[in-house]
């Protein structure tokens, strides 16, 4: 007599299913993206422009190579009661295929976020929401507006992140808060092959580390051509702090294009060289030295 199989043969003989794709959803202010001029009804683009119309080229690349592909950039807006410079601006810098509009109360705003499963929120200065949506699950950040923003071309998306309390959570920074450097080297020394708690961001660079993915995947496609890149700079050292961070990304089975251990200096003069979209930093003394170079950064605060 043949015998049927089990349930649970069945369960481990039955072809996995591919994880279904959803968009990578970014909400941002409208102030950050575009400025009302104040002598007249023009607008210019703000701030985070150029990160969305980096945004905006990945999709079309990927749309190129995968069409199948559902896991795009897409950009919710979030305006006052009135929309109608919004859809002004968006129309005439041909962004309809990656922004759309949404009106949301300051009291309703994490919950719409979760519920568009949204990966990132820009905040206008002053961002006093952006600690909740953070506690609410949501990568968060305030964009600040460099007084001369350097000009950036527009691929490939450069994205860079700091490590602690952005990629990696704040556990080492608060041990060099309480302990000073001694204690922090002594913590990263003792404790070097375990890797970090996750970070606020760490989901925001697997999505984009998806993305790479699918680039790099096609037959014939060069590394040199994908149209992301990500950073990480970080004020940590080479020796076991900077160790145990590439170790930690390497133990969640994700990839940085770059990684650099300034061990305290300047981070502006770099940032200058890379000349990337958008920036992220806990410390309001390193996104101040970006900005002095004309770098767009944002304030995570964690």
């Amino acid at each position: 007599m043949k015998r049927s199989r089990s349930s649970e043969e069945n369960t481990k003989m039955a072809p996995k299913q591919k994880q279904q794709e959803i968009p990578i959803t970014i909400a941002m202010s409208s102030e950050i993206l575009f400025k009302k001029e104040e002598s007249s009804s023009s607008m210019s683009p703000g701030p985070a422009f150029s990160f969305v119309k980096a945004l905006k080229a990945v999709n079309a690349r990927l749309t190129n190579l995968r069409p199948e592909s559902q896991e795009l950039f897409q950009v919710k807006l979030i305006c006052d009661k009135s929309t109608d410079l919004s859809d002004q601006f968006i129309t005439t810098h041909d962004l309809k295929d990656i922004i759309t509009s949404m009106t949301v109360s300051e009291e309703h705003l994490i919950e719409k976020l979760q519920e568009n499963k949204t990966i990132l929120y820009l905040s206008a200065p002053p961002g006093t929401r952006v600690p909740e949506v953070m506690k609410g699950g949501v990568a968060a950040a305030v964009m600040l507006t460099p007084e001369n923003t350097m000009e950036v071309p527009e691929t490939p998306l450069r994205v860079v992140f700091d490590g602690d309390a952005v990629i990696f959570s704040d556990e080492s920074e608060l041990v060099y808060q309480k302990k000073q450097l001694k204690g922090f080297l002594d913590n990263e020394r003792e404790k070097v092959n375990e890797p970090l708690p996750k970070g606020p961001f760490k989901d925001f660079l697997e999505a984009l580390g998806r993305l790479q993915k699918k680039f790099k995947e096609k037959e014939k496609f060069k590394e040199k051509d994908c149209p992301i890149r990500t950073y990480l700079v970080t004020s940590r050292n080479a020796g076991n702090a900077g160790y145990r961070a590439l170790n930690t990304l390497k133990t969640w089975g994700l990839e940085i294009d770059e990684a650099y251990f300034l061990n305290g200096s300047p981070k502006g003069p770099l940032l200058k060289l890379i000349g990337p979209h958008i920036f992220f930093d806990d410390q309001m003394r390193h996104v101040q030295t970006v900005m002095n170079e004309g770098v767009v950064a944002c304030h995570v605060k964690y």
